[in-house]
């Protein structure tokens, strides 16, 4: 059984923090889980353009207000607490905080944990695994 409080992973190697967002990836591919597991934070008036090539994801909005859109058509859709949005096609999208949001994300195949996203708005699947105890 593997036990991780989210609260001493924000103060480990586990957080990622980047240009409009920061993540704390609970579970991770040296995990052996098959995915991986992360509360991510979208910081307020952040927009995101991105395009996960290298995996799926599902994203769940545990708070705040904003807007995901597939470029594929253009649809704008609302993103508030209790809303999930799943990117099952690797899909180009754009992300958008009108407030600060709190996601819980799951990708498949799983992170290694230091990914941050490429040009191109997708994370490599060879970067660098975070090491701490499980």
């Amino acid at each position: 059984m593997i036990v991780r409080h989210l609260q001493e992973a924000e103060k480990s190697d586990r957080r990622i923090v980047s240009e409009g967002w920061e993540s704390t990836r609970l579970l991770l591919k040296n995990d052996n889980m098959g995915f991986s597991f992360h509360i991510t934070t979208i910081y307020e008036g952040a927009n995101l353009h991105l395009h996960y090539q290298n995996h799926l994801e599902s994203v769940y909005c545990i708070s705040g207000e904003g807007s995901v859109t597939a470029e594929s058509d253009g649809v704008e859709h609302e993103i508030k607490a209790g809303s999930i949005y799943i990117l099952d096609q690797n899909d180009k999208h754009n992300l958008r905080a009108k407030t600060e949001m709190k996601m819980a994300c799951v990708f498949n195949p799983p992170l290694h944990g230091k990914e941050v996203h490429n040009a191109e708005g997708a994370y490599e699947l060879d970067a660098e695994e975070v090491k701490d105890d499980k």
